[in-house]
């Protein structure tokens, strides 16, 4: 842990010339290369002839680039997450009854996609070490109804998603099957799990290129990965309404400006994805043994990405001691998350009777330190000696 000398000396100098945010609002880094391609593209697309088509080179490269970057077969470029999630759902074909598990700590995307589609939430627990969707709990929510396990690869880390497949082929749905593990991965891309990056597991992921992701296209973007012809088939038809599927479907196709700079973007993840954890290290060693906080977990074999450093303290202190980071340290720290049931009124009203004791109490325990690939070392320590003379207090 930080000394009391150093961190007083540390906080003598005064506040961060940036005002951290516990998720700031671009997440990895731009710069010439980026404005280049982006440039490029617009010059490219000109010609009448050519435009800003979804016939453009860029987009199949990019997907094709960020496959083979994930190990997996197939990648389908999207305007955002969010229709990814949803063309997952969709995919299953859901009917009234068919059950979804999806962890309760999370954001509300996974679920809303549930409901969307027609499906039953059924929300997990999540291991309170790793925040992650807790196997031993899916299992007790198993049923004949069950169609999909959902896990949301929690702030950077995997979920142990080689349990939760064997789960799902475990306990077969009695008409469709093992059960498919789908990824939710917008808060992961390029962390890996066993050695290998999040992307080729399960049926499928999907992928955040949102402006605070750990890469971004543009300020929006989304990517699906999988092996499975039939799902990459289906998710290529219904992203331009259907067409070529026969199916329903919408406008949700990547821009070519925005693949253009996926590529760039991509060939920087790696070094985006060391810096996170360059200060993470950093921090862990800082913030060691600090009495009452608990730091994020990364078990053997798993690499985190550390989009969000996320700790838990006492709930009776918490929310002071966001307080207090931030008026009195220009530290802005972040919820993320509580419970989808607490945050969203219609997934409230969507899960009836539905309440997890432990996500209550770790919703009321869990926040998020700021952490960025820019962030300076200098800015690391201002931030730890900040958070320690806080819980000091």
């Amino acid at each position: 842990m930080i000394s009391k000398e150093r961190r007083r000396s540390i906080l003598a100098q005064g506040k961060t010339a940036i005002q951290w945010e516990g998720e700031p609002m671009l997440g990895g880094m731009y710069g010439e290369e980026e404005v280049e391609a982006a440039t490029a593209a617009i010059r490219d697309s000109m010609l009448v002839s050519r435009g800003f088509g979804g016939n453009s080179t860029e987009i199949p490269e990019f997907e094709t680039a960020f496959a083979e970057y994930v190990g997996a077969k197939h990648a389908i470029a999207l305007n955002s997450a969010g229709p990814g999630l949803d063309m997952a759902m969709r995919y299953l074909d859901l009917q009234p009854g068919d059950e979804v598990i999806v962890p309760a700590v999370n954001f509300v995307a996974s679920p809303l996609a549930v409901a969307g589609a027609g499906g039953q939430i059924i929300w997990g627990e999540v291991d309170p070490q790793t925040l992650q969707l807790d196997p031993k709990d899916v299992e007790k929510r198993l049923s004949p109804r069950t169609r999909a396990i959902f896990p949301v690869h929690m702030n950077g880390l995997a979920a142990p998603l080689d349990e939760l497949v064997a789960l799902g082929e475990a306990h077969p749905h009695p008409k469709h099957g093992p059960i498919p593990v789908i990824g939710d991965a917008a808060r992961a891309c390029g962390a890996s799990y066993k050695g290998k990056p999040l992307g080729g597991h399960g049926l499928l992921t999907v992928f955040s290129f949102h402006t605070m992701k750990n890469m971004c296209t543009l300020g929006e973007g989304g990517m699906i990965t999988t092996n499975s012809d039939d799902v990459a088939t289906y998710c290529r038809s219904v992203r331009f309404f259907g067409m070529s599927g026969g199916t329903w479907g919408t406008s949700n196709v990547m821009t070519k400006v925005q693949a253009a700079v996926g590529r760039v973007q991509l060939a920087k993840l790696d070094s985006f994805i060391a810096a996170r954890r360059h200060i993470a290290a950093l921090r862990n060693e800082l913030l060691a043994d600090v009495p009452n906080l608990v730091l994020p977990c990364e078990p053997p074999e798993y690499t985190h990405s550390y989009y969000l450093y996320t700790c838990l303290t006492p709930e009776d202190r918490r929310d002071a001691l966001l307080k207090r980071m931030d008026e009195e340290f220009g530290v802005r720290c972040l919820v993320a998350n509580r419970p989808g049931y607490e945050t969203h009124p219609y997934l409230r009203a969507a899960t009836p009777g539905q309440q997890l004791p432990l996500s209550d109490e770790l919703g009321r325990r869990i926040f998020c330190v700021p952490i960025h690939p820019a962030m300076s070392e200098k800015d690391n320590e201002y931030i730890c000696a900040a958070l320690v003379e806080c819980m000091e207090s």
